[in-house]
């Protein structure tokens, strides 16, 4: 999975969620719905996405058919996707990073990453997990 591909195919900047200020120009707009069906078959996280957007499974593939989400979907889309990118960076593993993301962490209080990765401030507690990773700040 490269979420810059998966960026590009949704017509979107591959850099978006690097670039600050295009990141906050997409969410103002809105991003195509198709982006969250292209993430949902890149990354198989089918109900994370359904937690994430607040619906349902069904209504998942009708938000797939959207011109544009909402700015609060769009946010915790594009969010949602920069912590994989952010893992993926560390780990320097697809696997490894979908691996730890899928593990239960002491740092967490035992949590999945991928289970806290519904909520802003789930997806900033696993940031802070791998930023603890990335620079050896283990005590």
């Amino acid at each position: 999975m490269n979420i810059a591909s998966l960026l590009k195919d949704s017509d979107l900047s591959p850099t978006l969620l690097e670039d600050r200020g295009a990141y906050i120009q997409a969410v103002r707009k809105g991003v195509p719905g198709k982006i969250v069906e292209q993430a949902v078959k890149a990354l198989g996280e089918r109900e994370l996405f359904v937690r994430l957007l607040s619906t349902s499974s069904g209504n998942l593939n009708r938000l797939y058919h959207s011109k544009l989400l909402t700015k609060v979907q769009t946010e915790g889309v594009l969010d949602t996707l920069k912590v994989f990118q952010e893992a993926i960076n560390v780990f320097g593993d697809e696997n490894i990073a979908k691996s730890w993301l899928h593990t239960a962490i002491p740092a967490l209080d035992g949590e999945l990453p991928i289970n806290l990765c519904d909520t802003f401030e789930g997806r900033r507690l696993v940031r802070e997990a791998l930023a603890v990773i990335e620079y050896g700040e283990f005590t």
